[in-house]
């Protein structure tokens, strides 16, 4: 691969070093027919970013590498720390730099980079890499409901309103609003820290488009480098999201590059489907009801005391707050104290409709994976380690056994 960078194109290359800089310490260098990709992976696999240059963006443009090589299967990884120094100044770069020409050394295993600056100076920088397959995000953007487009300076100055040190940051879209806040996990960290919400109307965007309400949170660091690229170029940026917990994509277009940074987002607690929320109030009505499940079949109990004294009878069913009947607990433990034979027979449904169980709702907190060559997909499995919300069948059936022995 052979590539020659001219003047003006050299600190765009730059500030796309710079904003692949804040999301890994490694960079990909992936020479296609279609134009020359880097690409970059935060260690957690939870942010992403890539920058695509089409040949019209480069003076001369040769992605083969050889006779007998296949440009396909050249993917070079290179350290950060080795390349980012190279386009460190900006400014100096802009000054002095006439071009710039990358080449890969397959032999050698190294990356060259020939500035070529002004008086006749030519400075030659060789990088050693490693031959490995790039990572990709596994992301159908198209497909997202939500989408906005603004130009850069509108985003520009709203993050400008969150401090440095600020991690993480929520994004909220509703028909009539957009708000953004910042986000704080640890309460001890809400109580120090300073709290910043900006909301903005719809007609601020380029273009608007709302398919379910959302609020998503991800991290702000990995953005900033994107916004500003896009900024000192003016190009617009685009964001594709939907519902908490999957990814949120920023991207970029022009004639001659594309970029995109690919972000995983946290699962809030009332951001859950209303079938998550259902099934994680179950076990609660139920344990208020006495009963950890309600028989399916009609229940023959002896008769109770009289209703006069405010107590239903045994074998009567009571309508819980989730519409469906429960046992009264204090009319089950009046008749264990009655007969063992009857105490035996009203606790056989506790066993009877164990294969009934309520399905506990996920973790409050899961990240998104957004990498599919170094990811496996996590479906019911993992859910079946977390704890259950319900209490055990046999400590409620000690607890009624002692209850019993004691009157």
């Amino acid at each position: 691969m052979k590539c020659v960078i001219e003047r003006n194109g050299v600190k765009v290359f730059g500030k796309a070093i710079h904003a692949l800089a804040r999301i890994g310490d490694e960079i990909w260098l992936d020479p296609m027919m279609k134009g020359l990709a880097m690409r970059s992976v935060n260690s957690a696999h939870s942010a992403y970013a890539c920058f695509l240059f089409s040949p019209l963006f480069f003076q001369h443009y040769s992605p083969d590498t050889g006779p007998a090589q296949d440009c396909g299967t050249v993917k070079c990884k290179l350290v950060m720390k080795s390349v980012l120094p190279l386009f460190r100044c900006l400014a100096t770069i802009e000054r002095n730099v006439d071009s710039c020409q990358i080449s890969i050394n397959l032999p050698d295993n190294r990356v060259i980079f020939q500035f070529h600056c002004r008086h006749g100076i030519t400075k030659t920088h060789n990088l050693g890499f490693q031959e490995s397959e790039a990572l990709q995000a596994v992301f159908p953007s198209h497909l997202c409901p939500n989408v906005l487009k603004a130009q850069p300076r509108l985003l520009g100055d709203m993050v400008m309103h969150f401090p440095v040190s600020q991690e993480e940051i929520t994004l909220s879209m509703s028909p009539l609003r957009v708000n953004l806040k910042s986000y704080y996990e640890d309460e001890s960290d809400q109580m120090k820290a300073m709290h910043t919400e900006m909301s903005l109307d719809p007609s601020e965007f380029d273009y608007f488009q709302v398919g379910v309400d959302s609020d998503i949170t991800f991290c702000l660091k990995e953005l900033r480098g994107l916004l500003s690229f896009a900024e000192s170029h003016g190009l617009p940026v685009s964001a594709h999201f939907g519902a908490a917990g999957k990814p949120v994509a920023f991207s970029v277009d022009d004639m001659v590059l594309e970029a995109c940074v690919v972000l995983a987002t946290l699962v809030h607690p009332e951001s859950r489907t209303p079938s998550q929320a259902t099934e994680a109030q179950a076990p609660a009505a139920l344990r208020c009801g006495g009963v950890a499940e309600p028989p399916e079949g009609p229940c023959e109990a002896d008769a109770g005391p009289p209703q006069a004294q405010g107590f239903p009878s045994a074998g009567e069913l009571i309508a819980s707050s989730q519409g469906s009947p429960v046992f009264c607990g204090a009319a089950l433990m009046r008749e264990f104290t009655r007969t063992g034979e009857d105490s035996d027979r009203l606790r056989t449904p506790r066993y009877t409709h164990r294969g009934r169980g309520i399905t506990t709702p996920p973790s409050s907190k899961v990240r998104s994976l957004l990498f599919g060559a170094v990811s496996c997909e996590q479906g019911d499995g993992c859910t079946s380690m977390l704890p259950s919300l319900a209490c055990s069948s046999d400590t409620e059936d000690g607890g009624e056994e002692r209850a019993s022995g004691e009157l």
